[in-house]
């Protein structure tokens, strides 16, 4: 039986006590799920997706992230900010220029994962 919004319901009620307990015992605390959702709230930008993308290939400086995204500087240290604030890129400094990466190998399995997923529905190809 479907609703009024097309999504498939049960014909009857009745609730699997055994699997809502298994299940009700495995989700994170709310604080946890708040922080993934505010994690994954980041992603939800396609400069900082093109940013961690550039930085998937290679640690860059401001300047080149600017150049190769077509975007002012201003704009690329904002977003930068934005995702060295949620752990997602760092830094290093080398003397006057900073150059930024991916913060660790979690970041590159999203984005893979996500383009892996995304390639699927599509039928495309990730390249």
């Amino acid at each position: 039986m479907q609703d009024k919004n097309g999504i498939e319901r049960c014909d009857f009620i009745h609730v699997h006590a055994d699997i809502v307990k298994k299940v009700q015992n495995s989700i994170p605390d709310e604080d946890s799920l708040y922080d993934l959702a505010e994690l994954f709230k980041v992603f939800g930008d396609s400069t900082r997706i093109k940013i961690l993308y550039v930085l998937f290939e290679s640690e860059m400086c401001v300047c080149d992230i600017a150049q190769l995204l077509n975007m002012n500087q201003s704009a690329i240290s904002h977003q930068l900010r934005v995702l060295k604030q949620s752990q997602l890129v760092k830094y290093r400094r080398d003397g006057k220029t900073v150059f930024y990466s991916l913060a660790d190998e979690h970041v590159r399995t999203i984005l893979g994962t996500g383009m892996e997923h995304l390639m699927e529905l599509t039928g495309g190809s990730a390249d």
